[in-house]
């Protein structure tokens, strides 16, 4: 279950990588590219991601 819980918010925090590297331009080829608002959305979900992995790998007593 913890590798589980590992993988997708791997899967979040690199999608969330990925949008941000959009919204600033730098990966193109989607209607995303170039648009500020992505940035943002990639990194609340790299936020989400990250929040994951810290509750996935926090230690239980």
């Amino acid at each position: 279950m913890r590798l589980t819980k590992n993988l997708l918010a791997l899967i979040v925090l690199a999608i969330g990588a990925l949008w941000s590297l959009q919204g600033i331009g730098v990966v193109g080829g989607s209607f995303m590219t170039g648009q500020s608002q992505w940035l943002y959305i990639g990194l609340a979900a790299m936020l989400v991601g990250l929040a994951g992995l810290v509750r996935a790998n926090r230690g239980h007593g």
